[in-house]
Parts: C-alpha cells; sequence; structure tokens
C-alpha cells in the first residue's frame, strides 16, 4: 500500500511537470507565430517603400529625358535596372526563408539604387533641368524614399534576429524545426549602410556649365 502511494506521488510529480512543460511551450509557441507575423510585416514594409521608389522613377526618367541631349546611355541602364528589380520573384507578404532568393532581390534593388544615383549626378550637368519644379520636388521625394528604405531595411533585420534568437531558445530549440518555424536570412549590410544614402544637390551653387 505504501508503495503504490509513492508511486502515485511520483506519477503525480511528473504529470505535473508534464503539464508545465506543456504550458510554457505554448507559451513559447505563440511567442514564434507572433514574431514570424512581426517579419512578414516587417517584410511588407519593405516592399512598401521599394514600389514606392519604383513608382517614382518613370516620372524621373520622364522628367531628365526632356533635356536637351540628356545621355541616352544614363537612361537606358536606369530602365534596364528597373526591369530587371521586377524580374525577381519574391512574396509581396511573406520574407524571403532561403538566404540565395533573398540577396538575389537586394542585388537588384543595389543595381537599382546605383543607377538612379548615377542619372542624378549627371543632372547637375543641366542647370536648366535643375532649375525645375518638377525635378526640384522628385528630388526631395527620393531623398525621402532612400532614407526610408535604409530605416525600414534595419528594422527587417532587427525583427529577423528577435525571431532567429527565439528559434534557437529554450524550448522553442526542441520543437521548433518539427512546427515549421526556419531562420530567417538578414539583408547584408554594405559599407556605408550605417548611414542613410542622401540624395541631395546643390542648385545655387553649381557652376557646371550645361552640356550642348
Amino acid at each position: 500500500m505504501k508503495k503504490l502511494g509513492v508511486g502515485c506521488a511520483i506519477l503525480g510529480v511528473l504529470l505535473l511537470l508534464v503539464l508545465i512543460f506543456v504550458a510554457i511551450a505554448g507559451t513559447s509557441y505563440n511567442r514564434l507565430v507572433r514574431l514570424s507575423q512581426s517579419v512578414d510585416q516587417q517584410w511588407a514594409q519593405v516592399q512598401n517603400v521599394y514600389q514606392r521608389r519604383a513608382d517614382l522613377i518613370p516620372n524621373v526618367v520622364s522628367t531628365v529625358s526632356g533635356a536637351a541631349n540628356f545621355e541616352k546611355s544614363t537612361l537606358t541602364e536606369i530602365t534596364q535596372a528597373r526591369a530587371s528589380v521586377g524580374q525577381v520573384n519574391v512574396s509581396q507578404s511573406t520574407a524571403p526563408t532561403d538566404p540565395a532568393k533573398l540577396a538575389e532581390f537586394d542585388r537588384a534593388q543595389s543595381q537599382l539604387s546605383s543607377a538612379l544615383f548615377r542619372l542624378l549626378v549627371v543632372s547637375e550637368n543641366y542647370p536648366q533641368l535643375r532649375a525645375t519644379q518638377n525635378f526640384r520636388d522628385l528630388q526631395a521625394q527620393l531623398e525621402g524614399t532612400e532614407n526610408r528604405i535604409s530605416v525600414e531595411r534595419m528594422k527587417f533585420n532587427e525583427a529577423v534576429q528577435a525571431y532567429n534568437t527565439a528559434i534557437k531558445s529554450f524550448p522553442a530549440v526542441f520543437y521548433s524545426g518539427m512546427f515549421g518555424f526556419k531562420e530567417r536570412p538578414y539583408f547584408a549590410a554594405t559599407p556605408g549602410s550605417e548611414k542613410p544614402p542622401k540624395v541631395q544637390f546643390d542648385f545655387g551653387h553649381s557652376n557646371a556649365p550645361a552640356r550642348p
């Protein structure tokens, strides 16, 4: 009888421990779901700001192409870079789980950033273009958008870091993979990425002559 009582006590303790573990695991699982959703939400924000920039580009190209003898190769480069971005197949609402896919997306966007920056630099050689209100407005919108892209990329990396840390922590590390919680890739840091890029012109002090 005494042995039966001891056995029941041990069973009761084990059952209590199982219930405690299930409760902790349930809370941890719910946290992983929230963190995963946070990553996807921040990815959608990244996509939004990149799309805003893409939407500005046709107006930029249209405005600068109106300048006499504007360098056609520069316009072609930015048009091709924008088209390349559209060819990268990534979800608009779910963050990539494949590092190669995120890297492909990042490369395409970086090429577009470089092409756009070169286009605006070349525009400095055209004072009559820089004097127009439309060009000034576009420059201001692009500057704000580039800064916003930098901010949203940073927030995305922070969300991914919180998620990746959670799936490797106790007790999630024992079941996260089983429930489909996979590590998410980051945006790779680039030189100077700690500061948002500035797209800015000195409209009043450039002495560069207009090209014939």
